[in-house]
């Protein structure tokens, strides 16, 4: 970290804790997964597949919705809102956009059909989509050359499947970046993250950032993703948190949804160790969060919030908020703010470029594989730098080959609002390229 160190006030405070750094491995992608039939909970705007001349365009984008656990809503919507809003501009090169949706209802099985589906449907991508079931839906989608384009970046796989096109660096660099500000003053860390196979790659990214900077590995404390609270685990972590009274450290929550639910508890288990503080990511919290959690009298004043994007106030984010106006006003699914709905956008940005790269010729898996694989660089409007995707890339040697964009951006809550840290993005490539994550 550079720059003035927080007050007293805020969780990043006392000398930087200094220890040797052991490497730890993460889980990787796998499994084969057979699907026959269709998921029930599966929409669609009407209309056929892709391929030449006049016939639509037909994509899907798929996210987790009405689960007890992470639910991602408003990326489906925000697919359905662009397609309507791209069709009323005359489509894409002349032609109707479809998209397909499916609720994936945090399921591998449920995700492997959503998959199917998309395959039946003769879609030509997914696009902008969530979920933890890589395992269950690649298999699914490289039998059939569906290109995989702005997954939400929860797994691994997407970061080595040679038909993923990640537009975000993920948990990875969330992680990496989120480490290494807390590495230089912030005392004994302890992630609680979800006991799933998503969460066990957690902790290597995490500690990949906090030994970057000398600090020492964190305490990896799994907690069930769907809980309705989370009382024991909030005491461990905090007295695993307080156990140097030399250094207060802080606790790390990585739950998706459940991270308010956790910070519910933390509140009030937080009263017997008050030096400790907190951090986490986008995704796991925004303003909403923060504010039903008490604003600038609530945990997370103080705390450091790494996401991949510019403030939703950025002026790059004018575009989508004309689409989201004009096409979905009152859709309460759709939050501006949330990570996953500016994915889902930015997603379909690229997807749009690619069709336009293609110059009215077919419009086909095969042709926007072809088009991406051939170096194709796409810009995102300040969004995200340039992306362009190959296997040769300067995280290709530590497992991650389809990770092109290791940029995040550093928040903090002050007196209750998420504001920006520091003015630019901070590139975590060379943290990662040190991280054993193979």
């Amino acid at each position: 970290m550079t720059g003035r160190r927080p007050t007293r006030s805020t969780f990043l405070r006392g000398p930087s804790r200094r220890s040797r750094a052991t490497r730890t491995g993460a889980l990787s992608a796998g499994a084969l997964v057979a699907c026959a039939s269709l998921a029930a909970g599966c929409g669609i705007v009407p209309g056929a597949t892709g391929g030449s001349g006049d016939d639509p365009i037909t994509v899907m984008t798929w996210a987790p919705q009405d689960t007890g656990a992470t639910n991602k809503p408003g990326m489906p919507a925000l697919a359905q809102a662009y397609a309507r809003w791209i069709n009323a501009q005359g489509g894409l090169g002349g032609r109707e956009l479809n998209v397909l949706t499916c609720n994936d209802h945090n399921d591998s099985v449920t995700a492997a059909k959503c998959a199917r589906r998309a395959v039946n449907e003769n879609a030509v991508a997914v696009v902008g989509s969530y979920s933890q079931h890589a395992d269950s839906f690649f298999p699914v989608l490289e039998g059939s050359g569906i290109p995989y384009i702005g997954g939400y970046g929860i797994t691994n796989a997407e970061f080595t499947s040679p038909l993923s096109y990640p537009v975000n660096g993920g948990q990875p660099a969330l992680l990496a970046g989120l480490g290494s500000a807390l590495a230089e003053s912030c005392g004994p860390v302890t992630l609680v993250r979800p006991d799933t196979i998503a969460g066990d790659q957690l902790p290597v990214l995490l500690d990949s950032g906090l030994t970057s900077g000398g600090h020492e590995r964190a305490h990896d404390q799994r907690a069930p993703e769907d809980a309705t609270a989370y009382d024991g685990q909030s005491g461990q972590a905090l007295e695993r948190a307080a156990a140097d009274p030399a250094e207060p450290g802080c606790v790390v929550p990585v739950l998706g949804d459940r991270t308010g639910t956790f910070m519910d508890s933390f509140r009030r288990a937080r009263e017997d160790y008050p030096e400790v503080g907190t951090a986490t990511v986008l995704g796991s919290t925004d303003q909403s969060t923060i504010n039903a959690s008490g604003g600038a009298s609530g945990p997370y004043e103080g705390a450091y919030v790494t996401g991949w994007y510019p403030a939703v106030t950025d002026p790059a984010w004018d575009g989508m908020k004309k689409v989201v106006k004009e096409e979905a006003f009152g859709d309460n699914d759709i939050d501006a703010a949330d990570a996953g709905v500016q994915t889902t956008w930015i997603a379909y940005t690229v997807f749009k470029e690619i069709v336009e790269s293609l110059d009215g010729g077919e419009v086909s898996a095969s042709a926007i594989r072809r088009a991406l694989d051939g170096g194709l660089k796409v810009g995102t409007g300040g969004l995200t730098p340039p992306l362009r995707w190959t296997f040769a890339d300067k995280l290709a040697s530590v497992g991650f080959p389809r990770l092109v964009n290791a940029e995040v951006t550093l928040q903090v809550v002050r007196q209750g609002r998420l504001v920006s840290a520091r003015a630019g993005a901070v590139n975590t490539t060379r943290i990662l390229q040190n991280a054993d994550v193979a």
